[in-house]
């Protein structure tokens, strides 16, 4: 069973001194899968991933990655692996050039380097520079490079497009999907529910270290909270849009504006809108954070 699995994790737990970051995760990737981790700043995301790699130790529970025990046999399990931590530090004298060539020299694995060269145009780096001179966003690029580079069986990815303009994240989409064709296994968080919905195949969220909610990208939209700036040519009455499921009026700057808080589709509100005078209309998508706090508290609600 464990070779049906790139990673198989089993009450896993992990405290930092009195604070408990995982509380008993259960979780399983399978080979050749995308999978999502999704969760809000401090949830466990990083010190799960980190707890694959042996990087630190659990205080109990049992990990496997691609069959092998990584507390065990660290070398050979991350030797398989590309991994993108969330803050790369690369020595800043070196050029990208050279920091990839030492990233190459320490997997001790034959480097397709015309892969990599491919890679480095696509992102669009320039392997002259120094990493002193780079920006977030290209230091990024470097990252993503080295764990792309050796062609991994298991890529565990932090944050993966943190700095990147939204037409490099695209980029960044499509490599990954090329990746996963080729047959790599891709284990990546976010806090971003529209990166999730974009290249992850399935989604596990966790929040304050458990796992609480396994599903399929197309499920994150009835999570997507929005917020809308609504204005009006001239004062309305805005009662088919109060009676509207999902759609919450949190602040009515006049009669000619309204500010909208809408969980899930929006569809039923566009049309609705439709028959008044709108001059205007602003989004916003809200922070993680605050879509989990409106989604588990409605969960809460309901339970009682």
């Amino acid at each position: 069973m464990s070779e049906f699995f790139a990673i198989d994790i089993k009450g896993l737990k992990k405290s930092y001194g009195s604070v408990q970051a995982l509380r008993g995760v259960n979780l399983s990737v399978k080979r050749g899968e995308i999978l999502g981790f999704l969760g809000p700043n401090g949830a466990g995301k990083t010190t799960t991933i980190r707890c694959l790699l042996d990087l630190i130790r659990p205080q109990a529970g049992t990990i496997r990655v691609l069959g092998l025990d990584p507390a065990k046999d660290p070398v050979a399990v991350r030797s398989r692996i590309g991994y993108l931590p969330g803050e790369l530090n690369l020595e800043s004298n070196q050029t990208v050039k050279a920091a990839l060539q030492y990233f190459a020299d320490l997997r001790g694995r034959k480097i397709d380097w015309q892969y990599v060269h491919q890679l480095i145009e696509r992102l669009e780096l320039n392997p002259e520079l120094q990493i002193k001179n780079l920006s977030k966003g290209n230091k990024q690029k470097v990252g993503i490079v080295q764990a792309l580079m050796s062609k991994p069986d298991l890529l565990l990815l932090d944050e993966p497009t943190s700095g990147l303009d939204p037409l490099m994240q695209q980029e960044v989409y499509r490599l990954l999907r090329e990746a996963k064709a080729d047959g790599t296994t891709i284990f990546f968080s976010s806090h971003i529910i529209s990166e999730v919905e974009a290249i992850a195949e399935r989604v596990v969220i966790i929040r304050e270290g458990v796992i609480v909610e396994e599903a399929e990208p197309q499920q994150l939209i009835n999570m997507a909270l929005r917020r809308y700036r609504v204005r009006f040519r001239e004062p309305i009455e805005p009662l088919a849009i109060t009676e509207l499921a999902g759609v919450t009026i949190i602040d009515q700057q006049s009669n000619n504006e309204l500010i909208l808080q809408v969980e899930g589709e929006v569809d039923h509100l566009i049309k609705v809108l439709s028959s008044y005078p709108v001059s205007d209309l602003q989004s916003e998508s809200l922070s993680l954070e605050e879509v989990f706090l409106a989604h588990y508290q409605k969960e809460q609600g309901g339970e009682q």
